[in-house]
């Protein structure tokens, strides 16, 4: 009995970081049940994470953004943009996939430096800047594709990014061995940095939960992990989009946690004025986060243009407001100030788990706005009751 009540309070108290995780959980179960299993097969859960690649990526970045107080609107169309000037390099200039990878990334950080210049140096606001830099790309999208309105690409290594698999060791039973590998090293990853950052915890006299509720979340966390290993090793193995999404998530968790920079990104957003005043460049912090954005963009829409395995003139559309939406779904809050990567990938998925049970049930694309569009509201109204309570 003391156990779960200890665990009630830990879910209450933490509601905004776990609602989300919970939210997912009820959703695939509901929709597993609604399709006889199908939606937890391993091909359609490979899909699924496949499918939200390109835009977990971008909800990982406008969630600094929006933690930051600013948004932007172009990062759909930078996207398609630069998927198309990939393509361009791939195809008609010849260049290999290791040197057009490189040039993309630059030129992505170009364009988000080049927004973040005229909000932080300038003072245009955000959304302002960003809505001429939508029109701006949308342009220049269709002045790229004009001439055959779809650019095709046939190179392999190229389109293995959006639809290759990592190699298998070996294949036993049909069960990649190199996944499960990769796998049971995430879980072991896990509970180490798990264990080590509540010893640092308790070393400093942070309050953390007791013991057996510890015990009860690496058993939890470490069983998802190897249950969603094993269904993809069971298919075809880890895809190369889920690696990107797992190293944007590494790299930027990392970043927001554990170095000064990201103290100070939480720091603007939470109050841009007392950030200024301890000595914080918010306009720095404004640039960097707008040219990590623009990066995000361009490793958008290379995974787009891989899993298309063409560029076309309608590539970027509603992207940024699907990845927006994500970063809500996720827990950043619109005040600033809030957000975590992991929240962003979980929106992410919440999104694509959405769209992908609602198209297994066969519902139609009018009633999948109006579902996706609510959830996007309560998400919201989430997070205004949440900080209403804390006040």
């Amino acid at each position: 009995m003391k156990l779960l009540n200890e665990a009630k309070h830990l879910i209450k108290d933490n509601i905004r970081d776990y609602g989300m995780y919970i939210a997912l959980i009820v959703i695939m179960v509901t929709f597993s049940i609604l399709t006889d299993g199908l939606f937890m097969s391993s091909r359609n859960i490979s899909n699924l994470l496949d499918s939200a690649g390109y835009i977990a990526v971008l909800a990982v970045g406008v969630m600094l953004v929006i933690v930051i107080r600013h948004i932007d609107l172009s990062i759909g169309f930078l996207a398609g943009f630069l998927g198309a000037i990939a393509a361009i390099l791939l195809m008609h200039v010849g260049l290999p996939v290791y040197i057009v990878i490189p040039i993309i990334l630059v030129l992505g950080i170009f364009a988000g430096s080049i927004t973040g210049f005229l909000v932080a140096r300038v003072g245009i606001p955000a959304f302002v800047a960003t809505l001429a830099g939508w029109l701006i790309y949308r342009g220049a999208i269709l002045l790229a594709t004009e001439k055959t309105g779809t650019i095709i690409v046939n190179d392999k290594a190229f389109n293995a990014i959006g639809n290759g698999y990592i190699p298998s060791l070996a294949v036993i039973n049909g069960v990649h061995l190199l996944s499960l590998i990769l796998g049971a090293l995430a879980i072991v990853f896990y509970i180490y940095s798990t264990v080590a950052n509540r010893r640092n915890k308790i070393k400093y006299n942070f309050e953390v939960v007791s013991k057996e509720i510890f015990i009860l979340q690496l058993i939890f966390v470490s069983a998802i992990i190897g249950y969603i290993t094993w269904i993809l090793a069971s298919y075809n193995g880890l895809s190369w989009t889920v690696i990107i999404m797992l190293l944007v998530v590494m790299i930027y968790h990392f970043i927001t946690t554990k170095t000064v920079v990201g103290r100070h990104i939480y720091a603007v957003g939470s109050n841009p004025e007392a950030a200024h005043l301890s000595g914080i460049n918010v306009s720095k912090i404004t640039f960097l986060v707008f040219g990590s954005m623009g990066m995000l963009s361009a490793l958008s829409g290379i995974l787009f243009t891989s899993r298309l395995q063409s560029a076309t003139t309608t590539a970027g559309t509603l992207f940024e407001l699907d990845a927006i939406a994500a970063a809500f779904v996720g827990g950043v809050s619109a005040a600033g100030g809030v957000g975590k990567v992991t929240g962003a990938i979980i929106g992410a998925l919440v999104m694509a788990t959405l769209t992908n049970g609602m198209n297994l049930m066969g519902v139609g694309i009018a009633p999948q706005y109006i579902i996706r569009g609510g959830v996007l509201a309560l998400a919201v109204i989430f997070d205004v009751m949440t900080r209403k309570q804390r006040a």
